[in-house]
């Protein structure tokens, strides 16, 4: 729950421009990903065009209109235009919304595509192909595999945001690209059930059977199970953690590294960067609230160690990275777990991209600090994967 990473498939304008910036966001409409698929088949984003990469094309500046805002007076002025932009697709609050309703409503991902069409950005290259398995009933995986490569390549599971409520695979479509196209490894998304039809810890527990799935199946689309680490952004950063925590418990394979983007690791909602960016966006204090209320089935879910990170046993953990936001009421949660991680002795590496919010990560091809951190988590993850 990147909490801009926090939210059936996007309302996709331009089909392939949308899958190139869809975005990790809390916001994100979003429809539900068909469980009665065939268990191997062809995806239908293995078309997509992949996000631009910074190191090749640069992000095209783009410039806000307006003011800075009052709760973001260090935003970066293209992380300002996305945040404008997003503003002027005219979406409600999604705190005062049904689950089913805030899945519809416009994302920064849309906000992105609108920005690129009005600034004449080139659609990027396909640099990977993707298809669809079933991992259990209601479980699915997207598995993109980087185009033209040969041999056993490493693997990478990916859990998205959205709070455990709202987004999807394709939601998260351009961070994972990304990802791909820095790493040269295999990526699995998971399409873990979500709140409030799904309580607690179904998401949790669906992450970590998707992890095992992995593990057991890696071979069968040319993946090496002895190189496999977990990656997640906002509430997928969570459930990535708490993937770790599950295997280190239950004795299975540990991933090799663990990237956490702007992790939910708390149920305290009055932390410091919970005070101070407590009406930012695209995410803020009440719609965590709200994420809180539909996943969870009360305060007792929120002490649980697979929510309140911070305060788990985190010993014995795969060594971590871990990426916040500025402008992110979750900044000072991944900052806290930090320190923690390092306090239990985990390597742990930690980066705050100051000027973005939550969300910003799967924006590289609008914001240059989406860049920056993917190459950060690209680096990280090729060296634990050698």
């Amino acid at each position: 729950m990147a909490l801009l990473s926090l939210l059936p498939s996007l309302r996709w304008v331009a089909p392939v421009v949308a899958a190139s910036v869809a975005l990790a966001s809390c916001n994100s409409s979003q429809t539900s990903e068909s469980t009665n698929a065939a268990a191997t088949a062809t995806d239908s984003m293995s078309t997509a065009p992949a996000t631009a990469n910074p190191a090749t094309a640069g992000p095209q500046p783009v410039k806000p209109t307006g003011p800075k805002p009052a709760w973001g007076p260090t935003i970066a002025p293209e992380m300002q235009a996305v945040i404008e932009t997003l503003a002027s697709l005219g979406g409600k609050p999604i705190e005062t919304l049904s689950a089913q309703e805030a899945r519809q409503q416009p994302t920064p991902a849309d906000a992105v595509m609108k920005l690129m069409r009005d600034n004449n950005m080139p659609t990027p290259p396909v640099t990977a192909d993707t298809m669809s398995r079933m991992v259990m009933p209601g479980v699915k995986v997207r598995i993109y595999t980087p185009r033209n490569a040969s041999g056993t390549l490493p693997v990478v599971v990916y859990y998205h945001g959205g709070g455990w409520v709202i987004a999807n695979l394709d939601t998260y479509d351009a961070s994972v690209r990304g990802l791909v196209e820095k790493t040269g490894a295999i990526f699995v998304s998971v399409a873990y059930r979500q709140g409030p039809e799904h309580k607690y810890p179904t998401a949790h527990n669906d992450s970590f059977a998707a992890y095992q799935w992995v593990l057991k199946n890696a071979a069968s689309f040319k993946g090496d199970p002895q190189k496999v680490a977990v990656v997640g952004e906002s509430a997928g950063g969570n459930l990535a953690a708490t993937v770790s925590m599950m295997a280190r418990d239950k004795k299975v394979m540990l991933p090799k590294h663990e990237v956490l983007v702007y992790p939910i690791a708390g149920y305290d909602l009055n932390t410091p960067s919970y005070q101070k960016y407590a009406q930012a966006k695209p995410l803020n204090k009440p719609m965590m609230a709200w994420f809180f209320e539909n996943y969870l089935r009360g305060a007792a879910d929120g002490k649980s160690p697979m929510i309140s990170l911070v305060n788990a046993n985190l010993k014995g953990l795969p060594p971590t990275t871990i990426i916040t936001a500025e402008i992110d009421p979750l900044m000072s949660d991944g900052s806290m777990l930090a320190d923690k991680m390092k306090a239990a002795g985990v390597p742990t590496k930690y980066q705050n991209y100051d000027g973005v919010t939550h969300e910003f990560f799967g924006m590289a091809a609008v914001v240059p600090q989406a860049g920056q951190a993917q190459d950060m988590a690209a680096a990280e993850l090729k060296k634990a994967l050698q």
